[in-house]
């Protein structure tokens, strides 16, 4: 699971980065975003492998808005960190990255989709 104090971090950083505001609307939200990509039932996790983790965490960050700004850019960058921790990383242009981002945000793509999308451009670093 990512640290909530570590996602704050990165949050911060982003948005001293990028311009918008600072917080969170949400905390309950986050920290629940945050263990849906870990969560399951007995011995059997939701989400068994590191795209569905990755599609997870995007959505409920896109989708939920625990930040009071800048939701989409820290979704994206937690999706990475996922993939990231398991070896993998995203083959995409930065039209590509962006524009399914968006469509996630606006409710175009539902979670299948949203991990098929992450699987067909996943990689082996």
């Amino acid at each position: 699971m990512i640290d909530y104090q570590e996602v704050l971090e990165i949050h911060q950083v982003l948005i001293r980065q990028f311009a918008g505001l600072q917080g969170v609307r949400d905390e309950n939200g986050l920290k629940a975003a945050l263990e849906r990509p870990f969560s399951g039932f007995g011995e059997t996790e939701f989400y068994p492998n590191p795209e569905e983790k990755a599609g997870a965490i995007l959505e409920s960050i896109v989708k939920n808005h625990p930040f009071i700004d800048g939701n989409k850019r820290t979704g994206y960058v937690l999706m990475r960190l996922i993939l990231k921790n398991f070896g993998k990383d995203m083959q995409a242009t930065q039209d590509e990255k962006y524009d399914f981002v968006i469509a996630v945000a606006s409710g175009q793509l539902d979670f299948q989709e949203i991990a098929t999308w992450i699987k067909q451009r996943t990689t082996n670093k």
